[in-house]
């Protein structure tokens, strides 16, 4: 281990990461189990529901850009309170919302937000982490994100009729308390104070990645998350209506049987941490890319019979979960692939541009839906999970690298 790398779990800045990066995915999910009260208040029509539930995931790309290179020049804390703080506000001002206009601004504060919350946490993370750790630390920090779907869940689907969406919206911005804890608690990254002075604006970090031969990895980074990210997107967002709508299932099952699938992912998430750190990341993204694969083939192709037989269907809701847990590996695969100076802007950049990509995820949905029914709609996701399990192998092996000497290894490493 080299001289000053850490050598114990950074317990504290997991913990106040998780919290933010729980409610970051809370915020972002939650639109999906409000649309359809929403939409009956609103009067949104079906182009107008795909519009505003997917520009908050186009605005998390450009937020990633953004905040991630704000991250590298003023530091991992104060931009993660930055963050926490817009994606809040975004949210309560949702609960003010007029028409289908004002609902889709306000959803792009709370994107832009949320793109920029996840590369900070993770790379601040990452660099606290043991390197033999890392994998875990990403699993660790990643598991908020089914744990905010979960809450996203009770509150959409069994807050809401008792309160009303708007409430809704004014609840969750509560998370705004986590921008003032972690400004007071949250220690800053050592290595990035060490390596401050060589931060580089977003035009000299994209010049230094493609004169250091880092271009090539940066999109080979970005299209396994399009994959992968894509994989999830396409399915969840449109799972509640799948259950209630195409599956006619009371919103009370609908509830249970997401909260059955995140459970899983909760597991997976856990679960893969230890399988990266073992066995790598490519083998582990690949054996959970399939599972997830089989899953959703079942769900799409055999979902009546699964119906008659809730163990059945159960069974494959968890399994669906468990596979998704493979979206924990992107903090620890993607920060040992940059260097320090430019790590949480290619981070941010990689992984939340993939995420803005997942704009049209709905509307490829809705088509595909409306054209085959929902064989079509949970076909999109088999298919892009069977890429992420093939494509994942033309990245390198990263286990146990030294964040600190990626720079002067990245050639010798195959990179």
């Amino acid at each position: 281990m080299n001289e000053g790398a850490p050598e114990r779990f950074p317990i504290r800045v997991w913990l106040i990461s998780f919290l933010g990066w729980m409610f970051d995915f809370y915020d972002l999910i939650l639109i999906s189990f409000l649309l359809i009260p929403i939409g009956k208040d609103l009067g949104l029509s079906v182009q107008q529901e795909s519009l505003i539930l997917g520009v908050a995931l186009g605005a998390s790309g450009i937020g990633g850009i953004v905040f991630g290179y704000l991250s590298d020049r003023y530091g991992r804390k104060q931009v993660m309170t930055w963050t926490i703080g817009l994606y809040s506000l975004g949210t309560a001002l949702c609960a003010f919302s007029s028409g289908p206009w004002s609902l889709l601004l306000f959803r792009l504060l709370t994107g832009l937000g949320v793109g920029g919350e996840w590369a900070v946490g993770h790379a601040l993370v990452q660099e606290a982490s043991p390197k033999h750790m890392r994998g875990r630390a990403a699993a660790f920090l990643q598991a908020g994100e089914p744990l905010g779907v979960g809450l996203a869940a009770v509150m959409g689907l069994l807050v809401t009729p008792l309160i009303g969406w708007r409430w809704v919206f004014v609840v969750s911005s509560a998370s705004a308390v986590l921008a003032f804890v972690a400004r007071r608690h949250l220690p800053e990254s050592t290595l990035w104070k060490r390596q401050r002075e060589e931060q580089l604006s977003p035009v000299e970090a994209l010049r230094w990645i493609a004169r250091h031969g880092f271009l090539p990895v940066l999109i080979k980074g970005w299209i396994l998350g399009v994959f992968k990210l894509g994989t999830y997107w396409t399915c969840y967002v449109w799972l509640p209506r799948f259950l209630q709508d195409q599956f006619h299932q009371p919103v009370g099952r609908s509830a249970l049987w997401i909260l059955t699938a995140q459970s899983g992912q909760l597991a997976g998430m856990l679960l893969f941490g230890y399988a990266a750190d073992r066995y790598g990341r490519r083998r582990a993204y690949t054996v959970y890319s399939l599972l997830t694969a089989c899953a959703i083939y079942a769900l799409a192709f055999h979902w009546e019979p699964l119906l008659a037989r809730p163990g059945l269907f159960w069974t494959v809701m968890f399994a669906m979960g468990l596979g998704s847990g493979c979206t924990a590996g992107f903090g620890a695969l993607l920060a040992e692939l940059f260097p320090t100076q430019v790590r949480n802007f290619a981070m941010g950049t990689a992984y939340n541009c993939a995420r803005g990509v997942q704009f049209f995820a709905p509307m490829v949905v809705s088509a595909f839906v409306a054209g085959y029914g929902v064989r079509g709609g949970l076909g999109v996701p088999l298919v892009l999970a069977l890429a992420t399990a093939s494509w994942v192998w033309v990245l390198p092996e990263t286990l146990r690298r030294d964040l600190a000497r990626i720079a002067a290894s990245s050639r010798s490493d195959g990179q």
